[in-house]
Formats: C-alpha cells, structure tokens, sequence
C-alpha cells in the first residue's frame, strides 16, 4: 500500500497506482538506538534523495569501562554519488573505532584514524583515470565527497573529529550552563570570521556563507582532520549532526532550546524531535542527527571536604 495516500497499491515500477508517488527507499528515513546512542535520519521536504548517512555503535576499553561512537556524514550535492560517499565514509570511520579503541589506542587518536579511513574510503569511490595515470591530489573533479563529525564518549573523556560543516553540540542538562559547540566549520563565512575580515553576521548573511572549504574526496587539496578532547564536569548530551539541522538552530542557544531537556535519558525521543524540528522549519536538505548522553558521577560524598 502507499505510504503517501493510504489508498492505492505500489506497482511493479515503484509509483503508487493512485497518487503517483515514488515508493520509499530505505535511506529516505533510517532510525538507531543502541539504549547509550540513538541516531535519525532523513530526506526532508525538498531532496529527491537523502545524502547523509550515520553510524552509530559501542564497544569497551581495555578496562572495561563502556565506549559509545557516534558518526554522521553529508554528502556534496555537487559531487557525483554524494550518498554513496557518506555511506562508505560513516561505516569506515565507525569501523576503525571500534577496532582502535577497545586496543587501547588512545580516543583522539583513534578518531584521527577514523577521520583519514574515512576519507581513504571516499577516495576509492573515484573512478580511474584515463590511461590509469596516478592524478596529484586536487584534479580528480567532481568526485564522491562528503563531510564528516563524529564524538566518542570514553571513561570520562569526550572526543570529536571533524572535517565539513557538520557540526557537534554540547547540551548540558541543566540549562543553567554554558551549551557549547565543538566544532569549527570548514567554511567560506567560517574562514571569513576567523581572518578578521568579516563580521559573523555579515559572513553568513552572504551568499557564498555555506561554500565548503573542507570535505573528504578524492578532489580535496588537503586532508586535514580536526579533534579536540573535553572532559565534562555535568551531565548532557552531545548532538552530532548535519546542516540540515543546524540551518534551522545555528546558534548555541537555539540549539539548547531546540533539543529536549530530557535528551540524556532519551535519546531516540530527542533525535526525533530535532529531525521534527528541521521539517517544521522547511526541511530544505537532509537531515541527521546522532544524540549521545554523556553522564558525569557526582564526586563521592566528601570528596570536596564537606559530608
């Protein structure tokens, strides 16, 4: 039965009988909650196709002590085959996770490992060159490409990587604290602010605001994987997610009021809702968003000198 109009049957070409729409492909809307990370996915309102992709999972450290990854991936719209990058991009960065941390290796430098698999995966999308002639970094045009921004939550250590404009949030749960973002955008406005050269209101205002400078493929000049590491001292979530989010919460306090105050405890409810509220805003591009709670342990009971 159709999706779209409940009354006519999808026939053999895919396209209801009835109303003509297009049956639902599986990447049109996807949903993951593994109970410590829940991710969303879709294709919004105005994309004949979703080009973002997730990839969430968990695994321990040597000690025991639980891991939880979260991965989410944009493909360039302008690029052939921008889903297959995204797709191809989040499993190999989820993949390297999940072999480098329970080893031991160390969470930034793990992610820095899955950043560079990731992009070593676009890269095979490319297709050949003429003559099968190595081509310098940079001339392979239009290949598959994508963004990229992944956390891992380790022991009592939060670590994101990113390449892109995807972005990932720190919300904590008493909003009486300071709601952060992670990540610095690999982009045009983003480079015009931090060279001084233009206020932030007016970069983004401009209509190059969103040009990437930044991206994994085959056609990028430079890879150069960003990683920072936190240590949160109160409880909150971390959001991880595409432009298709943050378009519609660019600003840390939007974002606060736009993720659920009980997003920590649940995550799948969250992710939905922030999907929810990218549509209600027009849903103009894909949309994905990863919610992964970090809890902190109070201190033990006199651990500041106090009963």
């Amino acid at each position: 039965m159709c999706a779209a109009c409940r009354a006519g049957r999808v026939g053999a070409d895919g396209y209801c009988e009835n109303c003509g729409h297009a049956k639902p492909r599986e990447r049109d809307h996807q949903e993951l909650e593994l109970g410590s990370v829940a991710a969303v996915s879709d294709r919004g309102l105005r994309h004949h196709r979703n080009e973002d992709a997730f990839a969430v999972s968990a695994t321990a450290l040597p000690d025991g002590s639980p891991a939880v990854i979260a991965v989410v991936c944009d493909g360039v719209s302008s690029a052939t085959r921008p889903d297959e990058a995204s797709q191809a991009a989040a499993e190999a960065a989820n993949a390297v996770l999940l072999a480098a941390l329970p080893r031991g290796t160390h969470p930034e430098r793990a992610m820095r490992e899955a950043v560079v698999a990731a992009a070593a995966a676009v890269d095979a999308l490319a297709p050949d060159p003429p003559g099968g002639e190595p081509q310098e970094a940079g001339q392979q045009l239009n290949a598959p490409a994508c963004t990229i921004a992944a956390a891992v939550r380790a022991g009592g250590l939060l670590v994101v990587g990113w390449v892109g404009d995807s972005r990932v949030y720190w919300v904590p749960d008493d909003r009486s604290q300071r709601t952060a973002r992670l990540t610095e955008d690999d982009s045009w406005a983003a480079q015009m602010v931090a060279a001084g050269l233009m206020g932030k209101a007016e970069a983004y205002a401009d209509e190059r605001a969103h040009a990437i400078t930044g991206w994994l493929g085959a056609d990028a000049y430079d890879l150069e994987p960003h990683t920072a590491s936190f240590v949160p001292d109160h409880p909150g979530a971390v959001v991880v997610c595409t432009d298709g989010l943050w378009n519609y919460a660019e600003d840390v306090t939007e974002m606060a009021r736009a993720v659920p105050p009980d997003a920590a405890a649940r995550p799948l409810h969250s992710a939905r809702l922030l999907v929810g509220h990218a549509l209600d805003g027009g849903g103009h591009d894909n949309i994905t968003v990863a919610v992964l709670p970090f809890p902190v342990a109070p201190p033990p009971e006199g651990a500041d000198g106090r009963p």
